[in-house]
């Protein structure tokens, strides 16, 4: 099997990663912040991006994982070998298939996934911990005119969204104003002669391209956050138009609030 310095790290399978991320842990301020891509393999009763995240928990690290693709054994190894230079017709690519199939299936690996890990050693305050498979193109740009070329702003923006909303209890977080950001789109869908819509989801044009299926209550409270209202107000206020318990819908609609502000399609006023 060929070597290749900018690829080949001596260990097995995807424990070169492992390794980064559990090391990642004493060149760490509290607060501080580590980004890499990775790789995860998947096995028998344990979810790839579940595995990478235990990484981090073992390290005492908070985690933020975006899975973006998954390949197969068979396409992952054919992508490396074709990578170092080997093509299809060249002598010895079926040999080096072979010996990446043989060593995949003595640890039963069904697939292996890519993405971005965001690491952060814990300072104080409620503990990230979020796993994400996100396929989208990247955005051509963020609200805040951050290139797609370069997720740092998104991510920075991300996680200061999480700490502030984790800040808030329930009821301080429906009393604070939102503002929907300025790269968000809502698209609805008919079934013809209905005048309610069958489907409506809410488009992040920036960042990771977040698409979120959206009722109609969700909707409507996110159609009015301007930053002159609160959420609680315009919540209430949506639930009286719907003919609805205004508990019970604030009951609902919360965590979708907190999610869309950390996903970054609302931020708060």
């Amino acid at each position: 099997m060929p070597a290749y310095e900018y690829r080949d790290g001596g260990m097995v399978g995807d424990a070169i990663v492992e390794a980064v991320v559990t090391g990642a842990a004493g060149h760490l301020a509290p607060g501080g912040v580590a980004q890499l891509l990775g790789n995860w393999e998947e096995r028998p009763g344990v979810a790839g991006l579940e595995r990478a995240t235990g990484w981090a928990d073992a390290a005492g690290l908070e985690a933020w994982i975006v899975e973006r693709e998954t390949l197969d054994p068979a396409r992952y190894a054919e992508t490396w070998i074709r990578d170092g230079g080997t093509r299809d017709s060249d002598p010895g690519y079926e040999e080096l298939v072979a010996a990446w199939l043989d060593d995949f299936a003595e640890r039963r690996v069904a697939g292996v996934g890519f993405g971005y890990i965001l690491l952060r050693r814990p300072d104080a305050g409620a503990k990230l911990r979020r796993l994400e498979r996100l396929a989208a193109p990247l955005g051509g740009g963020s609200a805040d005119g951050q290139s797609a070329a370069g997720l740092g702003g998104h991510l920075a923006a991300t996680l200061a969204a999480f700490d502030a909303q984790a800040a808030l209890d329930d009821e301080a977080l429906l009393a604070s104003r939102a503002v929907v950001a300025p790269d968000v789109t809502e698209e609805r869908s008919h079934w013809p002669g209905d005048a309610d819509p069958s489907v409506i989801v809410l488009r992040q044009g920036g960042g990771f391209r977040r698409e979120v299926r959206a009722d109609t209550g969700l909707a409507a409270v996110v159609g009015a956050c301007d930053g002159e209202l609160s959420l609680g107000v315009i919540v209430d206020a949506v639930a009286h138009l719907l003919e609805v318990d205004a508990v019970a819908l604030r009951a609902e609609l919360v965590p979708q609030l907190r999610e869309l502000l950390v996903g970054g399609l609302l931020t708060l006023a």
